[in-house]
């Protein structure tokens, strides 16, 4: 299946997640019959099914359909793709961005690829050690690059909001493959995304 964005839902998983939202709200003591949360459950039933509508969608088909025969074999960076994902362990959100680079090896992908791939990991209950080994996979099995590497910088809202409350605190993952083991390459990788080209 390819990436699309979600503009319809389906009307029993609506209707099922919608009940729940409403059961939940009682719960906490609120009153789902007041005007200000008569459409609440329906809405969230809506936003949780785009929230995680990569169960739905294939990575690596998403690849394969823009791979290209090409002999560049330098490194190629995306930098700074926003991400938003929902934490598996609270179901609060969590976000950042990801900076992501392989070394070709006989085929390039599609720019616009790269991003693609990372929203569909990033759109299912997640925690940020998968979503990083999820995406580095994905590129090293469709892509058989000659190396890959992802970085991921996020917030979670499970630590700011709740817990420990720590409002500054960053997260950062990595993971190398081929090339990017070696100290030198991934030394430069390192130094191109923390630079700024302005």
């Amino acid at each position: 299946m390819s990436y699309t964005h979600l503009d319809s839902y389906d009307a029993p998983i609506t209707e099922s997640v919608k009940k729940n939202y409403d059961h939940i709200l009682n719960a906490i003591g609120e009153d789902p019959s007041r005007e200000g949360l008569l459409k609440t459950p329906e809405r969230a039933a809506k936003a949780m099914q785009f929230l995680t509508q990569g169960y739905d969608q294939d990575p690596e088909a998403i690849l394969r359909g823009a791979m290209f025969k090409e002999d560049y074999d330098d490194m190629v960076i995306i930098k700074d793709i926003e991400l938003y994902s929902m934490c598996e362990h609270h179901m609060l959100p969590f976000f950042g961005k990801a900076h992501i680079a392989y070394i070709p090896n006989g085929h390039i992908v599609g720019l616009s690829k790269i991003p693609r791939i990372v929203d569909v990991f990033a759109r299912r209950l997640q925690v940020q050690e998968r979503l990083t080994h999820d995406i580095l996979e994905c590129i090293n099995t469709t892509l058989d690059p000659k190396g890959v590497a992802v970085v991921i910088e996020a917030s979670h809202m499970c630590m700011m909001m709740r817990g420990v409350q720590k409002q500054n605190s960053v997260t950062t993952t990595s993971g190398f493959r081929g090339l990017f083991e070696k100290t030198a390459t991934r030394n430069e990788f390192m130094k191109l995304i923390s630079s700024s080209l302005s």
